[in-house]
């Protein structure tokens, strides 16, 4: 059996990651692709929609200490108060049956795994324009202005690492960013998408 393969998926708050990992896998499976989004662990309490080895891992905050100790964990970072962290264990058994792993994580835990040498690829979602992200973040009625302003504000911060991630998806048109996650990921056409347009949206993206 061949071992899975880590792929790792960055983007802003806003830049519709999560709904593009999504149709990824659903068309990783139809195809009969063995793809799944990693579960991480977390100290933050269940939601009542949540399932548990699904949504995440819950665990105690001594317990996520003690994983912190032993060195388990492969990334971390502390989100609104909440630690949250993706286990080697669980990364390892997954890849050893053949499983290949997305990780849906931040810029933060993405140069962690960088810095320790795991191997993996890495793919950053680039949103077309300041003002569209704007609008997705507004369209989604979850947070205050004042915390849409900060996402904005972090989501430059974001975009500054894009250039470290082997690969850089535009998601101005959500078909076009899946077919291209697809062949990145699935077809492992690597033929770089780093089309010219794509480095002039991001020269536009941090000179706001």
């Amino acid at each position: 059996m061949n071992k899975g393969e880590l792929f790792i998926i960055s983007a802003p708050s806003g830049a519709g990651k999560s709904s593009l990992i999504q149709e990824i896998i659903k068309r990783g499976s139809a195809s009969g692709f063995l793809i799944e989004l990693s579960v991480s662990a977390t100290t933050r309490s269940p939601r009542s929609n949540d399932i548990e080895g699904k949504d995440y891992f819950f665990i105690s905050q001594e317990k996520f200490s003690t994983f912190e100790e032993e060195d388990a964990f492969i990334e971390s970072a502390i989100v609104h108060g909440n630690k949250y962290g993706t286990l080697k264990d669980y990364v390892n058994s997954k890849l050893s049956k053949g499983i290949n792993l997305i990780l849906d994580i931040d810029v933060q835990g993405f140069h962690q795994i960088k810095r320790k040498n795991i191997l993996n690829t890495s793919i950053f979602i680039v949103p077309p324009s300041i003002k569209d992200l704007k609008v997705r973040l507004e369209n989604r009625n979850e947070d205050a202005p004042e915390a849409i302003d900060q996402r904005l504000k972090n989501a430059i911060e974001e975009l500054n690492s894009a250039s470290d991630y082997d690969f850089r998806v535009l998601n101005d048109n959500f078909d076009m960013a899946a077919d291209e996650l697809y062949n990145l990921i699935i077809n492992r056409n690597v033929q770089n998408n780093e089309a010219k347009h794509i480095s002039e949206v991001l020269e536009d993206l941090l000179s706001n």
